[in-house]
């Protein structure tokens, strides 16, 4: 690894949670700009959604310690170390089930982001 120093750093979403047309279904909306890289998704069964948690305020982000799964009777362990949104970053990421796809649209299974939120990545699962 280079011994640079770390600058800030431009994330910009790929596209957006929307709803999907029932319960168990939601929408990864990618920006038709970079259609491209859907390519062959439909090959995939399984794929890992990368979203930005846009609605936890930002005193959870400061947070660096929480009781795994909110249970008060389990000691507090770091974040980094948990499934929590609680972090200086929030970062989101499930393994999602592709159910098809619908030119820009993916139409996914077991996604747990929230409508709207900023979709910054997709990787085969």
């Amino acid at each position: 690894m280079g011994g640079g120093t770390a600058g800030t750093i431009a994330l910009r979403p790929i596209g957006f949670v929307r709803r999907g047309a029932d319960e168990q279904t939601k929408v990864i909306a990618v920006d038709p700009k970079f259609a491209e890289g859907l390519a062959k998704i439909e090959e995939q069964e399984y794929l890992w959604g990368l979203y930005w948690m846009h609605e936890l305020p930002e005193e959870m982000r400061a947070r660096l310690q929480a009781h795994p799964r909110g249970d008060r009777n389990r000691a507090k362990q770091g974040v980094f170390s948990l499934h929590s949104p609680f972090r200086p970053n929030p970062i989101g990421m499930t393994r999602v089930r592709l159910v098809r796809r619908e030119g820009t649209r993916l139409i996914v299974e077991g996604l747990d982001a929230r409508e709207g939120s900023p979709v910054l990545d997709i990787k085969s699962g």
